[in-house]
């Protein structure tokens, strides 16, 4: 038999908390070592969450906020509440600024930590808030390692403003504006080390970024400072080992190794995880001791780990040595040792256990606080690395509702000769369709049969889960992607930066792009160089408001910062006309924030490139097509990026299947007179070729766009789902009309422009989004087709879903 090395126990052991207010700056209590029988083998989870930043988005009210943080096990009614153990206030507030005041606070009653009260003026404002907070879960001595998962709730704190700052400062009283809340399943409370942004709702758009890291620790050692003079086990538990059948009583042998195995295998992780966030910021930690993580010895100042290993003696203990610790027990046992099998851990004596027990707890304490210093005092690049991870994770975790398919873009269609609903293509190749089968019902079909998969499915994921998704997964929208991605050959790249001489702020642009090739970084041009102007163009739909699409818009800025979003007001009141003049006023708006933008950037060296994106919603997609026929978009049609429609009629309302939205447009021609409405319905000319959308569909207005993603859902009774989706219609099959083949050659005009060779590489999205029906209930919205058409601006979980999986297009 063999015994693990006995360490640390006799450490000093900090208080737990009292229900008070925590003094940051007050000097911890000290007691010495006691072991009383009930308490023996108690452990307790910690749970640290890292406040690093608090981003708005948007929103709406101004204010004072708080973000508060509890959390409570999920299975037990009365919710019992995790214990605020220690806070660490790892960068100084502001506390001259106007914009904070007050302090941090603990709430005693509800054992929930707060933030200190920040004020904020605008949108896309920054405060950091640089504060850790621990929260301790006790496991009760007659407790197996739980199998209950916890539920980490999240506040947003409003308070309105008031002008006297001092008189908050007295009585500072907020209420709880949104609530966010996340699971940490049984499996991830013994180790996990995750970015965990939070946005709370559509209603309150912020980014809080968060980092959360869990551990199991033995009872008695959170918050412990081990002294480099430390002392064997003997010195200070001899009292243990005098009386073990009384210490382990018949039926607790099984549960201490129960225990045991949990803070094996909790330690692995967590020295797992350190390895690897030593190896992002390139330090070692293999002889990293507590003393060498005084933010005035490395990390602030970016100095290597070498050059602090000269004060490592032999006496100190050292993180290396602990890893090295347990190779060695594996190495004596010949390798049957795992962590993970509790064979070997049943052949050892009543003393051993106890030996193993205290000396892997005693050794994981100063492992936790050494991973938790070290990430305070390299947190830039450790949450730059978890947010990799995180992304990373997240795509395999929205996978459950996202179902993903390839297609080809068919060529040319051929009016058929026959009654069955077979399409031939100018190369004669047939593509099928079942005879009677509705596009729509088919996907809605598919989609409800892969809701009911999920439904039956048993998510049990280590991970962070979001209980805005996972609290109810069979309500969550399911995504059908149908992707196509062409690489064409060019004739001329339209990489390269060519923009028109008619604009003289465009062509200084371009000037300054060709300079930069040949020039050196320390050219006359500024040290920060020539930067990439991303703009990205909102359009609502008919009747809408330039605010319809924020939703989208927030989430393109979490992905891409730095992008410069313009809402478009222009149409506002004015949806009811012509889309040629809606169409010339988006054009003038765009161009004129362009202009506004270049202006600026040339004080900064320039501007080396510009990627212009457009995202519409309904008839704001026309009007964006529209414009782009407009001359003042000559200069920019080759920097066209990203275009994402969402429930667009790119070829009018010529065969839909919704009886009553055409009865309703009907009477919006006859009584109205509504213009848009008449050439929606091809009804603004006698001849068809003449009208408005067959001339749109023939001009170029898609050709330049390097990603067209067209969202859709089958749900959607105000657009024809073959409208949005920009394919061919299966009533038009049975159609021998003019009406049926004018509509084929704006269909096939299209299809021509997205196979254009305008492009280096072209990726062609069509997203099928099935919305919940429990989500719309049972109304005349629902009953019309309007509920689905308005859940995309009402919801963007959709989006979420898409443009996190799929970056690259969005940046």
């Amino acid at each position: 038999m063999f015994r693990l090395m006995k360490c640390f126990v006799g450490a000093d052991l900090r208080n737990p908390p009292s229900r008070r207010l925590i003094d940051a700056k007050a000097p911890s209590p000290r007691r010495s070592v006691e072991f009383r029988q009930p308490d023996m083998l108690e452990t307790v989870h910690e749970i640290a969450i890292y406040i690093h930043r608090f981003h708005n988005l948007d929103l709406f009210q101004q204010g004072w906020y708080q973000v508060k943080a509890s959390l409570r096990w999920e299975e037990t009614s009365q919710g019992f509440h995790g214990t605020p153990s220690r806070v660490v206030q790892y960068e100084a507030p502001d506390l001259t600024s106007d914009d904070t005041f007050g302090v941090w606070r603990i709430d005693d009653t509800e054992q929930s930590f707060s933030t200190q009260p920040f004020r904020i003026k605008y949108a896309r404002q920054d405060v950091l808030l640089s504060v850790m907070i621990s929260f301790t879960l006790n496991i009760g001595s007659d407790e197996i390692p739980s199998t209950s998962a916890v539920i980490l709730k999240f506040e947003l704190m409003y308070s309105p403003l008031l002008e006297n700052c001092l008189e908050m400062q007295g009585s500072f009283e907020a209420f709880s504006a949104a609530i966010h809340e996340f699971r940490l399943p049984s499996k991830a409370l013994l180790g996990i080390h995750s970015y965990c942004p939070i946005h709370f709702d559509v209603f309150h758009a912020v980014l809080v970024d968060l980092s959360i890291h869990t551990v199991l620790l033995k009872a008695g050692t959170t918050s412990q400072k081990v002294p480099s003079n430390f002392r064997f086990i003997e010195d200070d538990v001899e009292e243990i080992y005098k009386q073990p059948d009384q210490l382990l009583r018949r039926g607790i042998i099984s549960r201490a190794i129960e225990l045991v195995k949990s803070l094996l295998i909790s330690r692995e992780i967590l020295i797992d995880e350190l390895q690897k966030m030593s190896s992002v910021v390139d330090l070692k930690i293999d002889d990293l001791t507590e003393d060498d993580l005084n933010f005035g010895r490395f990390g602030l100042s970016g100095s290597s780990l070498s050059d602090v290993s000269g004060v490592n003696s032999g006496g100190k203990i050292t993180v290396g040595k602990i890893a090295s610790n347990f190779q060695e027990i594996v190495e004596r046992s010949n390798g049957l040792f795992d962590v993970r099998n509790d064979v070997m851990l049943y052949s050892l004596s009543k003393e051993e256990i106890l030996d193993v027990f205290f000396s892997v707890g005693s050794q994981l304490s100063f492992i936790w606080n050494t991973f938790l210093k070290f990430h305070r005092a390299h947190r830039i690049k450790i949450i730059e690395h978890l947010r990799s991870a995180w992304l990373a994770d997240r795509k395999a975790e929205w996978s459950i509702w996202m179902v993903h398919s390839k297609f080809e873009i068919p060529h040319r269609y051929l009016r058929s000769n026959s009654n069955d609903t077979t399409q031939r293509s100018a190369l004669g190749k047939a593509v099928q369709r079942k005879s009677g089968e509705d596009p729509a019902q088919s996907a809605t079909a598919r989609a409800e049969l892969h809701r009911k998969s999920i439904a039956q499915m048993k998510i049990n994921s280590r991970s962070i889960q979001d209980m805005q998704i996972f609290g109810d997964p069979s309500r969550i929208p399911v995504v059908i992607i149908e992707q196509h991605v062409m690489n064409v050959p060019l004739h001329g790249s339209s990489d390269n930066f060519s923009l028109s001489t008619s604009d003289e702020n465009c062509a200084d642009a371009v000037t300054a792009a060709t300079h930069e090739k040949n020039a050196p970084e320390s050219s006359a041009f500024g040290k920060r160089g020539y930067r990439i102007l991303k703009v990205v163009v909102f359009v609502h739909g008919f009747q809408g408001h330039h605010l319809d699409l924020r939703l989208v818009r927030n989430q393109w800025l979490l992905l891409d910062p730095g992008a410069e979003c313009l809402m478009s007001e222009v149409n506002e009141d004015k949806t009811s006309g012509d889309f040629r003049e809606m169409g010339s006023r988006l054009a003038e708006e765009v161009t004129a924030f362009l202009r506004k933008k270049i202006d600026k950037l040339s004080k900064y060296g320039g501007c080396k490139d510009i990627k212009l994106s457009f995202v519409g919603h309904s008839i704001g997609n026309i009007i964006i097509r529209s414009a782009l026929t407009d001359r003042l978009f000559d200069p920019y049609r080759k920097n066209l990026h990203t275009y994402m429609s969402v429930s667009g009629p790119h070829l009018g309302y010529w065969y839909s299947s919704n009886s009553l939205f055409n009865s309703g447009l009907w009477v919006l021609k006859k009584l109205k007179n509504t213009q848009c409405i008449h050439q929606l319905t091809f009804s603004d000319d006698p001849d068809l070729q003449n009208t408005f959308f067959y001339k749109l569909c023939k001009q170029k207005t898609l050709e330049h766009f390097k990603n067209i993603i067209l969202l859709s859902s089958p749900q959607d009774g105000y657009v024809p789902y073959h409208s949005a989706r920009i394919e061919l219609s299966p009533a038009s099959s049975s159609d021998y009309s003019r009406k049926a083949q004018v509509f084929l050659e704006m269909l096939n005009n299209c299809l021509d422009q997205i196979r254009a060779p305008s492009s280096v590489q072209r990726t062609i999205m069509r997203c099928d989004v099935n919305f919940s029906s429990s989500n719309q209930g049972k109304n005349l919205n629902t009953f019309i087709g309007r509920a689905a058409h308005i859940e995309f601006l009402e919801t963007d979980i959709f989006a979420k879903f898409i443009m996190w999986s799929f970056p690259e297009l969005f940046r």
